[in-house]
């Protein structure tokens, strides 16, 4: 399936634009609406689109929500201030974050393109460089590299969730538990099953591939979470863990705190990354993505809310260091599972979440890339699959075992490229694409919301996403940035 052949299934042409605006289905280079349909990529009848907003909510919010909302989001928390952090990251998320996301599945709808395809060509309708396409570009690589990386780290995960299962890690000390997932070999098997796993959901196409598993993997998902957080909270130290994570410490809201929960929300939400442009393609025209898009960043801050009382219960319960991260994770939390009641069951489980947070990201990381290669290129999904899952796997496994390189993948996609498309994103959809088209896309939002939105994207979200931006470049190359930011903040201690 190669969206350029969506130009054959033309309604109304993009000289008529009125007409288009009353109309439904995501729009086109060469076209204003296309008929409604739920065609699998393969079926060249027509463009697939999401079929309910059920299901595009359960793909959004799995493309949001990763590793990074089980345990970066509440150790974040708890060393900056506890709930004084999550009212900052709150605030960021209303007035950063949001509107940002507002603006990319707006331009992924309008065009009805992969990234790259749907910002160049919606710059071309106004006139604008055809180079703005580069936005999609930096975002689809961004994801593709993390996914070679974010694969090792999920293949670990399902490597601890059977371990755990199969009561491994029991009377283990919670510093030896991370001896027991030992040698080059076992990490590259299983980031190869990992890397499986998520090709072969992609390969079935948007319908019977991701459809499917993210209606099963994120209702699951809520299921589980829920249910070890209750277990959490009442097997261990709640008290401790409320009063770690939401009691204000006001004194200690500095700001490096405050650039910090900007950096977390940008980079919760998946925006940035490519994945709300090629989601928001196949998202029907009546659907208020104002409102969906409020669902996806609530969604996503309740799970990583819910992840601190389902982890720092057991963390005080068992006196351990609530600042070690992941490496908490994958050192002392098996081993404490294994002493706690049903705890192979419980640690298992655990994994086993965290793995479906690991796999529902995946798959928007690969499906954003190999949407752009079809397009690009003419290839089949199948092909296109395969290809992207190999290379992607040959650059995991290399990771593994030569040393510094995946920091530096982590360092560009995440320091660089992330922030520099959310910029670019934020430039092209508040100053590039006229009032009239943001409006025609957000029709169904109100006047005085519209306003306070295209205001945010225009001056608000480019300054903070372009903060961040230069905050990562100075933690890598130390022009003096971040120092300053740490000196304020001991002048205000």
């Amino acid at each position: 399936y190669r969206f350029s052949d969506r130009t054959s299934q033309t309604i109304i042409t993009a000289n008529n634009p009125d007409q288009g605006a009353a109309s439904n289905g995501p729009r086109c280079p060469n076209q204003e609406i296309l008929p409604m349909t739920t065609q699998e990529p393969g079926d060249k009848s027509g463009p697939p689109q999401w079929s309910s907003r059920y299901t595009f909510l359960m793909a959004a919010v799995g493309a949001a929500v990763g590793l990074g909302n089980l345990w970066r989001f509440p150790f974040q928390t708890g060393q900056n201030g506890g709930s004084a952090f999550v009212l900052v990251y709150l605030i960021c998320v209303a007035f950063i974050v949001y509107p940002i996301l507002i603006g990319e599945i707006a331009v992924g709808r309008r065009k009805g393109l992969s990234a790259v395809g749907s910002t160049r060509e919606l710059a071309k309708d106004v006139g604008a460089s055809p180079l703005w396409g580069v936005i999609g570009l930096i975002g689809i690589l961004a994801s593709y590299m993390v996914l070679t990386t974010y694969s090792v780290i999920a293949g670990r995960i399902i490597s601890y969730s059977v371990m755990s299962f199969a009561g491994e890690f029991a009377n283990t000390e919670p510093d030896a538990a991370r001896s027991l997932y030992n040698g080059t070999g076992h990490a590259v098997f299983w980031h190869t099953v990992f890397i499986a796993i998520t090709a072969l959901i992609v390969s079935r196409g948007l319908i019977k591939g991701v459809e499917r598993m993210v209606t099963i993997l994120m209702p699951l998902f809520f299921v589980m979470l829920a249910g070890l957080s209750i277990y959490a909270m009442s097997t261990g130290a709640a008290g401790a863990a409320i009063n770690y994570l939401f009691a204000p410490r006001f004194n200690e809201l500095t700001p490096d705190v405050v650039l910090a929960a900007m950096g977390q929300a940008f980079y919760s939400m998946a925006v940035g990354s490519a994945a709300m442009i090629t989601y928001g393609a196949y998202l029907n025209r009546k659907e208020n993505i104002a409102e969906n898009s409020a669902i996806i960043a609530g969604a996503d801050t309740i799970v990583a809310l819910v992840a601190g009382l389902m982890i720092f219960p057991v963390v005080f319960a068992f006196s351990l260091d609530p600042t070690a991260g992941m490496g908490l994770i994958f050192s002392a939390l098996p081993a404490v599972f294994a002493g706690m009641p049903a705890g192979s069951i419980i640690g298992g489980l655990f994994f086993f979440l965290a793995f479906i947070a690991a796999l529902t990201t995946s798959i928007s990381m690969l499906l954003i890339t190999v949407v752009f290669i079809e397009e690009w290129r003419g290839w089949s999904r199948i092909k296109s699959v395969v290809i992207l899952a190999i290379v992607a796997w040959a650059a995991g496994a290399a990771s593994v075992s030569v040393h510094g390189l995946a920091e530096m993948i982590d360092f560009l996609a995440g320091n660089i490229f992330l922030p520099l498309g959310g910029l670019l994103g934020a430039i092209l959809v508040g100053w590039i694409a006229p009032r009239a088209i943001m409006r025609d896309e957000l029709h169904n939002a109100g006047d005085k919301f519209f306003g306070y939105w295209r205001f945010l994207i225009r001056y608000l979200a480019p300054v903070a996403v372009g903060i961040i931006l230069l905050l990562g470049i100075d933690a890598k190359f130390g022009f003096g940035l971040n120092a300053f930011i740490a000196s304020l903040a001991g002048g205000g201690a």
